[in-house]
């Protein structure tokens, strides 16, 4: 049986159809499921819709946070719940094709594969600004962990043992696209088209996917701590010139007040000081959000429906 995993945020208008879809395919294919929607706080009708589901068919599962703790609490929560002996994660918003899982599951049950992994063939409809701030993210994430994330997305199927492996990896703050590639496996490809959205409007802003960015960034590699090494250097650089050409000056009868200089020098080195503050000001601040050791979210309830037709 895999365990369709699906986060879900304000998505009322979707989770009814999207089960509906998904399940036609299962069957059709003859594939043994369970569908586990994680409710992640949302404010409209979403949760009672899941409730309802859950509580009428045996193969859904719904999880309801107490609040909102965001998509990457909602993957782990599903992964924890999930009773599959695979489990995909897609989106509720069917931008991710549920045919794609079919293929995803014909590769993991008839080869040595523990990773499926789903790579947009296209990105489907997104502005260049949008487009080229993903493509800079990955490359950061590349050049620092060496990970390859590019078209890299959450749509993936991981055997029980990758699962497991995730699962006890004890950090908080975590980034579940790139720790499923940390975790290693044999992993293969498929490569699928992003849909359009067909309910409802995407939920990430460009203030919330700037904050992810970065998020992501400094608890999946240290490489921004290098940052301020450089800066030291390149000041130490500056510094080095400017104090040469200005003895050299001295020597021939050539110096001037100096005053613009100093002032330019103290600009450089304030700015470059209070920027590598900045920097391990925030990795700090990500320390002390883990030494913490609060829970990644707070289930409120599970609905799941027994072999005897009852629910809890």
């Amino acid at each position: 049986m895999i365990s369709i995993i699906i986060p879900s945020y304000n998505e009322e208008g979707n989770v009814s159809h999207t089960a509906e879809v998904v399940r036609k395919i299962m069957e059709k294919n003859n594939i043994p499921y369970e569908l586990v929607f994680v409710n992640d706080g949302s404010s409209d009708g979403t949760w009672e819709r899941l409730e309802a589901m859950a509580r009428a068919d045996e193969r859904i599962v719904a999880v309801n946070f107490s609040r909102n703790f965001g998509k990457e609490s909602a993957i782990f929560a599903g992964l924890e719940t999930a009773r599959g002996d695979a489990c995909v994660l897609m989106d509720c918003d069917l931008q991710h094709p549920p045919e794609t899982i079919v293929e995803m599951y014909k590769i993991w049950k008839n080869n040595d594969v523990d990773i499926v992994e789903g790579r947009k063939a296209d990105r489907g409809k997104e502005n260049k600004a949008y487009r080229g701030f993903s493509l800079l993210f990955y490359k950061l994430i590349k050049k620092a962990s060496g990970l390859d994330m590019d078209a890299a997305s959450d749509f993936k199927l991981l055997d029980r043992r990758a699962v497991d492996a995730l699962l006890r990896m004890p950090e908080r703050l975590t980034f579940f696209r790139a720790m499923s590639s940390w975790v290693g496996f044999k992993t293969e490809k498929v490569f699928f088209e992003v849909q359009e959205r067909e309910v409802g409007e995407s939920k990430w802003t460009t203030r919330s996917l700037i904050k992810f960015a970065i998020n992501n960034i400094t608890s999946f590699t240290s490489a921004p701590m290098q940052i301020v090494t450089v800066c030291g250097i390149l000041t130490f650089i500056v510094s080095l010139i400017m104090g040469i050409s200005t003895i050299v000056q001295k020597i021939l009868g050539e110096s001037d007040a100096g005053f613009p200089t100093v002032i330019v020098l103290q600009l450089l080195t304030s700015s470059i000081i209070m920027f590598s503050l900045g920097i391990i000001g925030f990795y700090i601040s990500k320390i002390y959000e883990e030494i913490k050791n609060r829970p990644r979210y707070i289930i409120r309830d599970i609905v799941r429906k027994n072999d005897e037709g009852e629910s809890k």
